[in-house]
């Protein structure tokens, strides 16, 4: 083991008369009662899904002692109700029937209609109203406090987008902590770019991330999110800044992150030493079942009638691309329109999932594909297509959830970000780890996180690429041994003794033991 990962594993406890001392404390509160855990997640499916997966392990970790209930508003109750539905009780662990679900109230936000409370659901145009009204403390607290106070929960987890339930729960004597559904790397990239001034973000130019272990991250300021490219919202998280955000974060207890040390072992160390938390906890992929789930095949109805298995089953072993943007993107049909002519014309075998339900594809196009290819439209169980061993590769917009699936899988990717911090991982995936390629390459037209900066990635742009990819013996089958690897890591990661394992119950330890100590933190 790492000297740096020792130590992360030992720091939380300062001598072995505190070790005892806090066993014996956390032993005396799981006597007495269950330990109730309530989790606040944003308002889209992309961090809904994550945080149940979270809730579900929490439990599962220690059944019959751990209560998770997930905190949303009442129209996405469906989403942690679906989340949860594949976790079948296995092992008889059953721990999906201890994760609670609990609604409060969505704000009025003007521009939205009734029921319309999930950035998966909103019009594109109206996205932004949703995140406004969520990022708003003065609209956002006051149903999140009330909800908190008559919970009476013994811990908080809650979203980086309502960092202020951290000070409710300082107010009620209970320990928070801030779970993070993203990597550490493009967190820390993100956290270090606030300190980068961008004098004019409509010149263009490039950025590289500052203090940053490994190999030197640039971007155009093109790809940044939009909190940094206007500058009037950024903050810096330098160890003087006594912004609103940082004190919050640092009043937890600590921060668990969706990742594991493994795949990203020298940015958690930096993480760990940057001093921006009291605590990390590494705790995922939670997209994985608990070790004693994970002896038990992952079978079902819906799995084994679904039309999309069946046709995979036909296909030959990596001969398949599967394509999914995730929840949140919205392609043009113009773009629909290029990606379709482009599968067409790449020859390879493809199972697509669109989310655009009113959208067709050009005239004649399903006769002359044929069966070589699946369109699905709405919603597929992207787990078990990525486990399915006739898929070859995952053309991913790299958003966290999707990336740490295929990591799962074992599956190597060719990348299209589109927004949010996806082209920060993009240079995870393709220059730290290499599990893939771009699919457009550098220089070959503007990529931006505002759609209207966007440029149509032309259809034999992507019949290049998806081809190249897919030869045999080409770049796709190298990508295939690198994730292959980091595959194995991440079940061992979350396997009895592996480093999430050992996390996510050393969380549930200060946990209990922060709350027999009769306050909500703990001496770091």
């Amino acid at each position: 083991m790492p000297p740096w990962l020792l130590h992360h594993h030992l720091s939380r406890l300062q001598t072995n008369s505190d070790r005892i001392h806090i066993t014996a404390m956390a032993s005396a509160a799981k006597r007495s009662k269950k330990l109730r855990i309530l989790l606040i997640p944003f308002f889209a499916t992309s961090h809904i899904r994550p945080f149940t997966d979270f809730a579900f392990h929490l439990t599962a970790a220690s059944p019959g002692d751990v209560e998770a209930t997930v905190a949303v508003t009442p129209a996405n109750a469906p989403v942690v109700q679906a989340a949860l539905s594949s976790h079948i009780p296995r092992g008889g662990h059953g721990g999906d029937a201890r994760v609670k679900v609990t609604t409060y109230a969505f704000p009025n936000v003007d521009g939205l209609p009734p029921g319309v409370e999930n950035m998966s659901t909103v019009k594109a145009e109206d996205a932004w109203r949703i995140v406004a009204a969520a990022s708003n403390e003065a609209v956002m607290r006051p149903a999140q406090e009330s909800l908190i106070r008559t919970s009476s929960p013994d811990a908080v987890v809650t979203d980086l987008h309502f960092i202020w339930n951290a000070g409710i729960a300082a107010e009620l004597g209970v320990p928070c902590v801030a779970f993070n559904i993203g990597g550490i790397f493009p967190t820390l990239a993100l956290w270090r770019l606030t300190a980068i001034e961008i004098k004019d973000p409509a010149a263009g130019g490039s950025v590289t991330v500052p203090q940053f272990p490994g190999p030197d991250i640039s971007l155009p300021v093109t790809e940044l999110p939009d909190f940094l490219r206007n500058q009037a919202q950024v903050f810096e998280f330098d160890h003087g800044a006594e912004n609103r955000f940082m004190v919050e974060l640092k009043a937890c207890l600590g921060f668990a992150a969706n990742t594991f040390i493994d795949l990203e072992p020298e940015y958690c160390e930096n993480f760990i030493d940057s001093g921006f938390v009291k605590r990390a906890y590494f705790v995922g992929p939670l997209s994985l079942p608990p070790v004693a789930a994970a002896t038990v095949a992952i079978t079902g109805g819906e799995k084994s009638s679904s039309a999309c298995f069946d046709w995979l089953d036909t296909m030959p072993a990596h001969s398949v691309v599967y394509l999914c943007f995730g929840s949140l993107t919205k392609l043009s049909e113009a773009q629909l329109n290029e990606l379709a002519v482009g599968l067409e014309s790449s020859g390879v075998p493809f199972l697509w999932v669109v989310k655009v339900p009113t959208w067709e594809p050009p005239a004649g196009w399903k006769e002359r594909v044929g069966s070589r290819g699946m369109l699905v439209t709405g919603w597929a169980p992207q787990r078990d297509i990525l486990q399915h061993p006739a898929v070859g590769a995952f053309v991913t917009h790299c958003g966290w959830n999707s990336v740490l699936e295929t990591f799962a899988a074992g599956v190597p990717v060719l990348t299209w970000p589109m927004a949010f911090e996806q082209f920060i991982v993009e240079r995870f995936v393709t220059q730290v780890v290499s599990i893939g390629e771009r699919l457009w390459p550098e220089g070959a037209g503007r990529r931006s996180t505002r759609r209207e900066e966007h440029e149509l990635v032309p259809g034999e742009a992507i019949a290049r690429a998806v081809a190249k990819f897919m030869e045999h013996g080409g770049a796709a089958d190298a990508a295939r041994r690198r994730v292959a690897e980091l595959s194995a890591k991440a079940r061992a990661a979350m396997a009895d003794g592996g480093t999430s394992h050992r996390d996510l119950h050393q969380l549930l330890d200060d946990i209990m033991a922060a709350r027999a100590s009769g306050g909500g933190t703990m001496a770091p």
